[in-house]
């Protein structure tokens, strides 16, 4: 394999490429293995730094937003701030609009 050097024309994106008249009798599959592909939505939250090594405001943070369902992805620095970056499966629109009726309520 030759290096790639700069002076190298690359292929000419606007040009279609010709596929050969053999290859498409020999076109085959290869299934996919991996983790299935999430959609996620994300939200933020900002916090000073004093705040995100006190102990406590940056733990009663993550457990309010635990409750609904988010985790923590990354933290992002921010000069004097720092920005929690959360994330949770996105619901899909059936899973939102559940119908039913609630359970009774004990008197």
């Amino acid at each position: 394999m030759s290096p790639h050097l700069e002076e190298d024309p690359d292929d000419d994106p606007d040009e279609p490429e010709q596929p050969s008249p053999g290859d498409g009798a020999v076109a085959s599959h290869i299934p996919s293995v991996g983790i299935p592909s999430r959609e996620w939505e994300y939200a933020t939250r900002v916090l000073t730094v004093a705040q995100v090594v006190d102990g406590t405001t940056m733990v009663k943070v993550l457990k309010e937003a635990a409750e609904d369902g988010w985790e923590l992805a990354e933290v992002v620095d921010g000069g004097e701030k720092r920005v929690l970056l959360m994330r949770r499966p996105k619901r899909s629109s059936r899973e939102t609009r559940r119908v039913g009726f609630a359970p009774p309520t004990h008197n």
